[in-house]
């Protein structure tokens, strides 16, 4: 249920500060924020709402020391641990603005952050980032003029976060601490997100409290959950999600924010914790389907028989869900033994059975996902918005929701299409404009308030919003037709085996993609196939794979139209990821970087002989 707690101001006036204050006073005692220690420990640590004000209190003052002061951009590149989190809130109640950058960042880019933002001091984790971030304290074009390094073992010459730490504690100061956080105000700055730089140089957002406030308020009245609970927080913090979900949502409603350093532990950390929510990008979804179909390939026919009559139950209950309707009392009975009997006991072996708003954002959902998680009686609540946006702008929501579709429009946010379907959106909670290097805004909406968001979409007689794609990323082919690439890649992963997909076709008369083996469920087929390989290149060599694949995309061809159809394909064995560049840090296709890297196999697939048509 929406939370219940006082607001300290009403909700345009709040700022992350008063939040704070209010939370050290109405529920000091519960907790607030746990991490874990180090790589393999046990147990975990946990701050009250009481505890983590004092540190930030301290940490503000450790960093006051350094100069740090209202206005200051201050750089953060940790993962999710606890320095990062409390740092964060000490540079708001300095007045400062946190900057958090991808901790998978190339140095140009780390490189053209330092220099637009101007900031002169960066607080980073340890070795593996020294040696992107030190070369800039010699660049005479970067303003940065010192680093701060959380793994004191590995600070070497610079500042370790312990010290500045032990110096807060001697300066501060309780009355100047409660004397300064009241002097921010609502229209200040909360954070700059750069974007992740897709198609170009990150560009930097500038969102204020009034922005990120008015987001959570909004949010929270759409997520059904118990008052305080807990929140797997894995996702980077530059990423607008996290920022949202991990730092200010928890905020408004005095929740519990585990940290999960490595997010490649995510899975490991819904199976201990048990969460009543979990938010996930679209890959997330797909690895963790993925993940469950590979254990059902291997189970015997009577029970996978078992499993897909509950799924089928399961669907079919959520099918009524989505119309509206009442569900049958038959079927909701049916339901409810296939859930306890089948579902809840396979759940709960992936910590997954006690979930009640399950979430996912920032690109079209593959249907087939969304529906096989429906069939376990998990109803993924897509939405949709941009950094720039400060997070979500449509939602689905248990009173409304059409699977496929990002939902509706959330209070305050008003939504339209230009003629070429691009969806505008304006409202309290859209950005002022993109960061200049002198500190400067450079609006982005037009002279009625209107954000063009560079997504393409339709809007039902309903108000649900369904995406269609990137309107930069929109293919047109040589005769002038506009393809999606996102539908067409969609469609081609719903065969197990394929992973991943790029469709390329701009300019061109065909369409041709580049298909990637899915690392789980591909060794799960071949070997339920009695299919030997020893490395995912003697897999994807394999005849029967081959065929299996052509297959695939042959399925896919016969349900789109002529122009969307791919002609020809290659088939790759290596996974696409952030350490690799062909994904964001936020798991979106880097559509221009794979293009690059794969330009001569994408043009082989153009060579004479054309196919047929």
């Amino acid at each position: 249920m929406p939370t219940k707690l006082r607001l300290p101001g009403r909700p345009e006036e709040i700022t992350v500060p008063a939040l704070l204050a209010r939370n050290a006073a109405e529920h000091a005692d519960l907790p607030a924020l746990s991490w874990r220690a180090g790589p393999g420990a046990a147990e975990w640590t946990t701050l009250t709402w009481s505890e983590v004000r004092r540190e930030v209190a301290v940490l503000a003052a450790g960093y006051a020391a350094l100069g740090v002061g209202r206005g200051d951009h201050v750089l953060l590149m940790m993962g999710n641990r606890p320095e990062h989190w409390l740092s964060d809130l000490a540079f708001v109640h300095l007045g400062a603005v946190p900057v958090t950058v991808y901790g998978t960042s190339a140095p140009e880019q780390i490189a053209h952050i330092a220099r637009h933002s101007r900031a002169r001091l960066a607080v980073i984790e340890g070795a593996r980032e020294l040696v992107r971030w030190e070369p800039l304290l010699a660049d005479t074009e970067v303003p940065l003029e010192r680093l701060v390094v959380a793994e004191a073992a590995e600070a070497g010459p610079h500042g370790s976060y312990g010290s500045l730490y032990a110096s807060g504690a001697r300066l501060h100061r309780a009355d100047a601490f409660e004397k300064a956080w009241p002097e921010t105000r609502p229209e200040d700055p909360l954070t700059v997100v750069y974007t992740s730089g897709t198609t170009g140089d990150p560009k930097g957002v500038r969102l204020t409290h009034r922005n990120l406030m008015l987001q959570a308020v909004r949010l929270d009245r759409h997520v059904d959950l118990p008052e305080h609970a807990e929140h797997i927080c894995y996702l980077p913090f530059a990423h607008i999600a996290e920022r949202v979900l991990g730092i200010y949502l928890p905020l408004l409603r005095a929740a519990h924010v585990r940290l999960c350093a490595d997010p490649a532990a995510v899975a490991g950390a819904v199976r201990e914790l048990r969460p009543v929510q979990f938010f996930g990008v679209p890959r997330v979804w797909e690895k963790l389907a993925a993940s469950v179909r590979a254990v059902l390939a291997r189970l015997p026919d009577e029970q996978r028989a078992a499993i897909e009559a509950a799924n089928d139950l399961a669907r079919a209950r959520a099918a009524h869900r989505e119309r509206g309707e009442q569900v049958p009392a038959a079927l909701e009975a049916s339901y409810a033994a296939a859930k306890e009997r089948v579902l809840d006991p396979l759940l709960g072996l992936a910590g997954m059975d006690r979930l009640v708003w399950t979430a996912s954002a920032t690109a079209p959902m593959p249907i087939d996902v969304v529906r096989f998680w429906a069939g376990w009686g998990i109803t993924i609540m897509d939405a949709w918005g941009l950094t720039e946006t400060s997070g979500v702008c449509t939602v689905n929501s248990p009173d409304g929701f059409r699977l496929g579709s990002v939902g509706r429009a959330i209070e305050g946010v008003e939504l339209r299409l230009a003629a070429d379907g691009e969806i505008l959106t304006r409202g309290a909670t859209v950005f002022g404009g993109y960061l200049r290097p002198d500190g400067s805004l450079e609006d982005a909406a037009d002279a009625e308030g209107w954000f063009p968001t560079g997504d393409i979409g339709r809007l039902d007689d309903d108000g649900f919003l369904w995406l269609t794609d990137r309107k930069k990323e929109l293919i047109i082919t040589s005769n002038g037709k506009n393809v999606s690439p996102a539908l067409v890649e969609n469609t081609v992963k719903e065969h197990p085996l394929i992973g991943q997909a790029l469709v390329h076709g701009d300019g061109r008369s065909y369409l041709v993609a580049l298909l990637v083996l899915d690392p789980e469920l591909a060794p799960a087929w071949a070997a339920a196939r009695g299919i030997e390989a020893a490395s995912p290149a003697e897999l994807a060599a394999h005849p029967e794979v081959r065929a299996e694949v052509d297959r695939a995309v042959e399925a896919a061809n016969a349900r789109l139209n002529r122009t969307e159809q791919i002609k020809r394909y290659h088939l790759l064995t290596g996974e696409w990821g952030p350490e690799s560049g062909e994904l964001t840090p936020s798991l979106k296709l880097r559509r221009r970087v794979i293009r690059a890297k794969y330009g001569a196999l994408i043009d082989g697939l153009y060579e004479d002989p054309a196919p047929a048509p």
